[in-house]
């Protein structure tokens, strides 16, 4: 019975994969939960897929830092948030149901609040300016 389990978590961790690697390219399908999904599942269903998954250059650039933080920089939020709302905001226009419009401006205040009061912003690594000294 675990062996039928761990095969389960198994195939959800690598359909989460699929799925947050297409929430990349396609912003309507979030990338983060379905990648922390990925991790709990190769975790209960192996060590070595999670180990693998946690070495991947995917969880390394956009999971690493927010599992251990559990904060993202400004930069990152807006990185995130500002390209999605632009597809909604394009869908809103296209689509002619008003219920429909109502629920994707439903979903867009309620990521904005949640990246604004529910996620920790950090200061981020990268300046955004550098100054210039003069040698005297």
């Amino acid at each position: 019975m675990k062996k039928i389990l761990n095969l389960v978590f198994l195939f959800i961790g690598f359909l989460a994969v699929g799925l947050g690697t297409v929430g990349i390219i396609l912003p309507v399908l979030p990338t983060t939960p379905f990648y922390l999904l990925a991790c709990f599942c190769f975790a209960k269903g192996s060590p070595q897929f999670h180990k693998w998954f946690t070495g991947t250059k995917l969880y390394q650039k956009y999971m690493a830092e927010f599992v251990r933080t559990r904060a993202m920089t400004l930069r990152a939020k807006l990185g995130l948030c500002i390209p999605v709302s632009c597809i909604l905001i394009i869908t809103m226009v296209l689509i002619p149901s008003w219920t429909l419009r109502t629920g994707i401006a439903c979903i867009m205040v309620f990521k904005w609040w949640y990246f604004t009061f529910k996620i920790k912003t950090i200061p981020s690594k990268i300046p955004l300016h550098k100054t210039v000294q003069e040698d005297t």
